[in-house]
């Protein structure tokens, strides 16, 4: 039987909760697996320094993710339905906060895709796979989109986003003679100087008159499904996302 993997994309800047997401999205889709940007970007002593303030700038878009290593890689888990066996994650490492969902919502949806997966499996002859991408420039490459089946984004404002930033006690990042990398911690003034001006010039192209924060999406992402983070709770918007990715899934 061959493999179809079906492509998420979890996109949203720094701490807007899109690895939250797309863990809870995993315990309900079954055959499911995440990839982690993250785990793309550079080992940190080729980290570039940032042209004005003198620090290691792992935000900026075009230096802060090795793009020919993830689109490679995503292309690779597409044709054969595996990640690779050298593949590694320094997300486990990281500060893990939990947010619960509603546990019915959670059993009516994995009992909705253990069904629907059966019906579409025997129809198409396919083993089906589901392979959840959360990063913060996951719509920045075009490469990366075009990998994307689903493509899901939150949106969280300014000042929230900088106030968790603030509460993390840093990130693992690899680094070459290290499997395990190392710990990250951000400079004085990192987010105002660094962070969230790379956010906006990553995705100014994705809203109207470039306003991140409250523009409409632009045509730039098809069928982009915007969640306004602060306005729903973490129960609402796995609802959400489980009523995109069932509709694109049936749609096949």
């Amino acid at each position: 039987m061959k493999t179809k993997v079906i492509l998420i994309g979890v996109g949203g800047a720094t701490c807007s909760g899109k690895t939250t997401l797309a863990k809870h999205l995993r315990s309900i889709l079954p055959d499911s697996v995440i990839i982690h940007q993250d785990d793309f970007a550079p080992p940190q002593e080729l980290v570039p320094l940032h042209p004005i303030h003198n620090v290691q700038d792992w935000d900026a878009p075009a230096g802060a993710i090795t793009w020919h290593r993830l689109v490679k890689f995503l292309q690779n888990v597409k044709e054969t339905g595996q990640i690779p066996p050298d593949h590694r994650s320094h997300d486990h490492l990281n500060e893990q906060k939990e947010i619960k969902i509603d546990p019915q919502v959670r059993a009516k949806w994995i009992n909705e895709f253990k069904h629907i997966k059966a019906e579409k499996e025997d129809a198409l002859n396919e083993r089906i796979i589901w392979g959840l991408v959360d990063g913060f420039l996951l719509y920045w490459n075009q490469d990366v989109i075009d990998q994307l089946d689903v493509r899901i984004m939150l949106r969280v404002p300014y000042d929230v986003l900088k106030k968790r930033r603030h509460e993390r006690h840093g990130y693992h990042t690899a680094v070459q003679s290290d499997p395990e990398g190392s710990l990250w911690r951000d400079p004085p003034g990192y987010w105002d100087d660094v962070v969230y001006p790379a956010y906006v010039e990553a995705h100014k192209d994705l809203f109207e008159d470039g306003d991140v924060e409250h523009g409409k999406p632009t045509s730039k992402i098809k069928d982009l499904t915007l969640l306004e983070s602060l306005d729903i709770s973490m129960t609402e918007g796995v609802e959400r996302c489980c009523n995109v990715i069932k509709d694109a899934f049936e749609s096949l």
